[in-house]
């Protein structure tokens, strides 16, 4: 082990995290701790860790960007055609994971996986920039090119072929993790952390404290 890599260490000090002090909807928990991180002004607050795995349980992770939520769920949009996207039309089971160091907090959220509507998606879609909607059009996301020519070469494709306005791809869109669990996280001196975790039943949610 490398003693230089193994002495990284933190001690979390800025907050505690009590049954007391949480709501009792999960989704109004998180809009409290959105609202907090949004007022501190961290950087790519929105940006999440998004976990898929394939139908065979093979894991894979990256960071999306939160693009809405509400009570029904967390919404982030990309390329239906893509590796995650394949992998939740596999397997619709899929978590996200905010982590929000300036305040010594994470959230992660486990759920199932659905489609925004086409309204959803086409009203997001048209709110981007002209460049990130051509962008769409221009990468077979996840696919192997042979250089980063193909990309610009697309780019100048279709720049030319949408001149009087970009619609959206077929193969684009929102997802909407539904969620049935939602774990809040704040750190605590010497690795005692309080967990609070939110589980979904049949007549709302259920909180119950976790072992760090």
């Amino acid at each position: 082990m490398k003693k230089e890599i193994a002495d990284i260490r933190k001690d979390y000090r800025l907050q505690e995290l009590t049954e007391a002090d949480v709501a009792s909807d999960a989704i109004e928990q998180f809009t409290r701790w959105w609202q907090e991180a949004v007022e501190s002004q961290l950087e790519e607050v929105n940006a999440m860790t998004l976990a898929t795995a394939t139908k065979n349980g093979v894991p894979h992770a990256r960071i999306v960007l939160l693009k809405d939520y509400d009570k029904q769920g967390f919404v982030f949009y990309t390329n239906y055609s893509s590796h995650k996207g394949q992998e939740m039309q596999e397997n619709p089971h899929a978590a996200l994971l905010f982590f929000w160091p300036a305040l010594e907090r994470q959230v992660r959220i486990e759920g199932v996986i659905e489609k925004v509507t086409a309204a959803e998606s086409d009203e997001y879609f048209h709110s981007r920039p002209a460049g990130s909607r051509i962008g769409a059009w221009a990468s077979p996301q996840s696919t192997v090119i042979p250089t980063r020519g193909v990309l610009e070469e697309n780019v100048q494709k279709f720049t030319t072929e949408f001149n009087s306005g970009i619609p959206r791809p077929p193969h684009w869109g929102g997802y909407r993790l539904v969620p049935n669990s939602i774990e809040f996280w704040q750190g605590r001196s010497s690795r005692l952390h309080d967990r609070i975790l939110f589980t979904q039943t049949d007549t709302g949610w259920q909180i119950n404290r976790l072992a760090p």
